[in-house]
């Protein structure tokens, strides 16, 4: 029989339309149905057009149901993909510029630190209402795919609360192998083993990676039956890109010994040393990239490519539709997965599940990212055994960031959300006891209308910030825009720049993704 998938937060245009395209190039998967569902009519239509569009160009037998009800996307599905961002744009939006005041600088604050734990408060609701409605309505047991983040807390929730199988799914380990195999060439190339004009595929390059998502360590490297382990630290240090764009992970190289999957960024907001001071920020950032540290720069990117996307999309639907083929797929991992699933064919990947005595110095229960493969038979993980000691303490200190603020998005306990808030690495070493209390609250009751779980407990947290500015006591904040925050480009800027902004909008990864075909 067709598959039916569900996917929810469809109106976003670049994980929507790679991961159909991914799937139509399975000829198993011609006659597919895709259920695109999303709460913004005007994305979801914009989406929907291009992607019958696709389909008609491609002469393939596969349908789209375009709706606003989640329950009827849902419906008899075999998958379900869940792409969503709750609040959108505009919680995104206060979970830079809050912060920002008290001065915790992010990148991207989608994972942990301030923004990564207010995410998982407005995010964790409705992905339990989403396995309730699996529950109800869809096949049996369907596996439930979750790319939105903050990826751990999102999969440990919908495991432990929501009674629906989830599996959390990224690309920081390709991204990361990518690179190692960049200066794996490098080395080769010197040493003689390969021609200086050849280039390698990561696929040549075997690794174990580890961890919990985005900050997962590259624990084996080997090329040829050459360890490279011993070796990255240097390589990365001589890199002609990775030695000025990748500081913190080189810097974290050097004193650790093992590689992290994540962009430098994003590593820097999770660890306590790089961003808590605001005249050394620049020192281990690079604003060639927002991905290299830029204050915001994930926010301004998604500005920018969604106010791009909705100026320009006469032009989308007017271009030539691209070819659906095995050669064009992304290396998301999605669609590789219900391929093994459903026909056998064995996908090797990196993925988030439950810590089930895979990583055994990380507690049970939590969310690792490891390898596995997938077959007919289903998703099978083996036992990484202990991570290097410097990586799992780096490690245990989110996780158990990550599980108070999960009980805490799960049960509406604002005394733990601002516990979370305090362990937090960043917001630790910028923050005092009394400035992390009133930034949660701060946080509350800006993005209020998101949070149905913390109704009882808002006004609460309103009536102690004005109670605080009667007496003269609340913390003293400062407009703080951050140590290398760039401009949101307007459309007529980046009509200057067209190409650039076109690839933004386009893109499903805002970092740096590549296609299979392309190397």
């Amino acid at each position: 029989m067709p598959l039916k998938i569900a996917m929810l937060g469809a109106g976003s245009i670049g994980f929507t339309r790679r991961l159909m395209q991914d799937l139509l190039a399975v000829p198993e998967f011609a006659d597919t149905t895709f259920a695109f569902m999303d709460i913004d009519p005007m994305n979801l239509d914009m989406v929907t057009q291009l992607c019958e569009r696709d389909i008609q160009a491609n002469n393939l037998p596969a349908r789209i149901i375009s709706t606003l009800d989640r329950r009827e996307a849902l419906r008899d599905c075999d998958y379900v993909i869940c792409m969503i961002r709750q609040g959108r744009l505009e919680a995104f939006q206060l979970d830079i510029d809050i912060p920002l005041k008290y001065g915790v600088d992010q990148c991207v604050g989608d994972t942990i630190c301030a923004g990564g734990i207010m995410y998982a408060q407005r995010t964790i609701p409705e992905l339990l209402g989403i396995c309730k409605d699996i529950r109800e309505v869809a096949k049996p047991d369907p596996l439930f795919i979750n790319y939105s983040n903050p990826m751990a807390m999102n999969t440990w929730a919908c495991n432990k609360h929501g009674g629906v199988p989830t599996i959390g799914l990224c690309h920081g380990v390709q991204g990361g192998h990518w690179q190692i195999t960049s200066c794996v060439e490098m080395w080769a190339k010197r040493q003689g083993f390969i021609p200086p004009d050849y280039k390698m595929h990561r696929r040549e390059v075997d690794v174990i990676a580890a961890g919990i998502n985005h900050q997962t360590w590259f624990i084996k490297v080997w090329w040829k039956g050459h360890d490279m382990i011993p070796l990255l630290p240097d390589l990365f240090a001589e890199h002609p890109e990775y030695q000025h764009t990748e500081k913190v992970r080189v810097d974290i190289l050097r004193r650790f010994g093992y590689y992290s999957t994540e962009s430098n960024g994003h590593l820097s907001e999770y660890v306590p040393w790089y961003r808590k001071r605001p005249d050394e920020i620049n020192r281990w950032i690079d604003l060639s990239s927002w991905i290299n540290g830029e204050t915001g720069g994930y926010l301004r990117v998604c500005l920018e490519g969604r106010r791009w996307f909705e100026t320009d999309f006469p032009r989308w639907l007017a271009e030539t539709p691209p070819e659906i083929k095995p050669g064009n797929r992304s290396e998301e991992h999605g669609s590789f997965i219900i391929e093994a699933l459903e026909t056998g064919r064995t996908y090797r990947g990196h993925f988030n599940v439950i810590n089930q005595g895979h990583i055994t110095n990380l507690p049970d229960g939590c969310t690792v990212e490891i390898p596995g493969y997938v077959d007919r038979t289903g998703i099978h993980l083996p036992v990484v055994g202990n991570l290097p000691l410097a990586c799992a303490a780096t490690c245990s200190a989110s996780v158990h960031v990550q599980e108070m603020s999960v009980e805490a998005g799960v049960h509406g306990d604002v005394n733990l959300l601002k516990l979370a808030m305090l362990h937090d690495p960043l917001v630790g070493a910028v923050c005092d006891p009394e400035e992390a209390w009133q930034m949660t609250d701060e946080m509350l009751v800006a993005q209020s209308q998101w949070l149905p779980q913390y109704a009882t407990e808002i006004p609460k947290a309103k009536a102690r910030l004005e109670e605080a500015e009667r007496k003269g006591t609340r913390v003293k904040t400062r407009a703080y825009q951050g140590a290398a925050r760039l401009h949101v480009k307007t459309v007529d800027e980046m009509t200057r720049q067209a190409a650039e902004a076109r690839a933004n909008a386009a893109a499903a990864d805002k970092g740096k993704m590549t296609k299979v075909g392309e190397l």
